[in-house]
């Protein structure tokens, strides 16, 4: 730029008298010391080590990437900003949406099949998203002249200083719409309602996101639609739950089962499974169901496994013969024999109890009549 060269200015708008003192002020607020040589052509910075910040050599780097982010300090320290905002008015992609589906403890296993019914912004027919009136164009801004950006000239600490907004009268996209469309009032889009088929894929855990692409708000000058999210939640399941790819799970088994062996039913994902157990399996054994468990979103061939816990269950009645049939065990395991005759013990010794405080009664009975005599 010649007139910017001739006015003993840089790049960026900063007298070249003040180059260093700039750049000195630049790392020192962005947290970092600076090296700079000055008897090079370019002023290099060594040391800044930041992330996105690391490795920045020229005064072009430092605008872009330090003074930007840090746009509110220096455009007070310089007077209104010395950074160059980019024009709008190219291709932009336009904004995602986001939507909710509730799907099945089983649906979300297996995977399945949706349909969603949203408002979404459809070009409008009548200016075919122009804007603007049929038989009538957009016409270029003059106050920008069609770049969507406007650049201000203010004197600063350092001298004059360029600043770059975008234009408030297109607000950005270079073109003013005179007489705007009846039918979308100038926005160039109608909101029409659309149905959406979503897939769910197997495996998909609560709060997980599906992407549908170009489901979302129109772009602006020609850029591409944005995505609709679809965030999923899955409903809880009275008898399983999951963490990560494997599910968990109880099952009862009778005391007959748990003491002679057998087979217990689980019921899993895939339906009711058949599972023998040992003799003697004790109450809070867990099992593992080797790939009955969740399938892995990027193969759903590969599963997680399904942890089974086995209760005894106590039966809270019994029927004659039952009750008979545990009796007799509880007699041949000694459990019987040695409450019973600790019962019938202790009503021998109520008995005799009984018959020593009649017998010691009668005999002062006999006692007391003597006497009078």
């Amino acid at each position: 730029d010649a007139a910017v060269a001739a006015a003993g200015e840089n790049e960026i708008g900063v007298p070249a008298a003040g180059k260093g003192l700039f750049l000195q002020v630049l790392a020192h607020e962005a947290g970092h010391l600076a090296d700079i040589d000055r008897g090079a052509n370019d002023e290099r910075l060594f040391g800044v080590q930041d992330g996105m910040v690391a490795g920045l050599e020229t005064v072009q780097q430092v605008d872009a990437l330090v003074i930007q982010p840090f746009g509110d300090f220096f455009g007070d320290l310089f007077g209104g900003g010395t950074r160059s905002r980019r024009a709008n008015n190219g291709p932009m992609k336009g904004a995602n949406l986001r939507t909710g589906i509730r799907v099945t403890f089983e649906e979300a296993v297996f995977g399945t099949d949706r349909e969603l019914e949203l408002n979404l912004k459809e070009e409008c027919p009548t200016c075919h998203a122009t804007g603007a009136k049929p038989g009538t164009t957009a016409e270029t801004c003059s106050k920008c002249g069609g770049k969507g950006q406007v650049m201000y000239t203010q004197q600063s600490l350092f001298g004059m200083v360029r600043n770059v907004q975008t234009c408030p009268d297109c607000r950005g996209t270079g073109k003013i719409i005179k007489e705007k469309c009846p039918d979308c009032y100038g926005s160039g889009y109608q909101t029409k309602k659309k149905k959406i088929q979503v897939t769910i894929p197997a495996g998909i855990d609560n709060g997980q996101s599906i992407r549908i692409r170009g489901k979302g708000e129109p772009g602006e000058n020609g850029g591409e639609r944005g995505d609709l999210l679809v965030e999923v939640t899955v409903s809880r399941h009275p008898i399983f739950q999951r963490q990560d790819f494997d599910i968990y799970s109880t099952a009862p088994m009778s005391f007959a089962q748990a003491a002679l062996g057998g087979d217990v039913r689980i019921s899993t994902v895939d339906g009711d499974v058949l599972y023998n157990v040992k003799p003697g399996t004790q109450t809070d054994t867990k099992v593992r169901l080797r790939g009955k468990g969740v399938p892995t979103l990027r193969d759903k061939n590969v599963r997680g496994d399904h942890y089974v816990t086995l209760v005894v269950q106590v039966p809270s009645k019994l029927t004659a013969e039952q009750k008979e049939l545990l009796e007799k065990f509880a007699e041949a395991s000694g459990e019987r024999g040695d409450a019973k005759a600790k019962a019938e013990n202790e009503e021998q010794d109520d008995k005799d109890g009984f018959f020593d405080d009649l017998k010691d009664g009668l005999k002062n009975a006999f006692k007391g009549k003597k006497k009078d005599k």
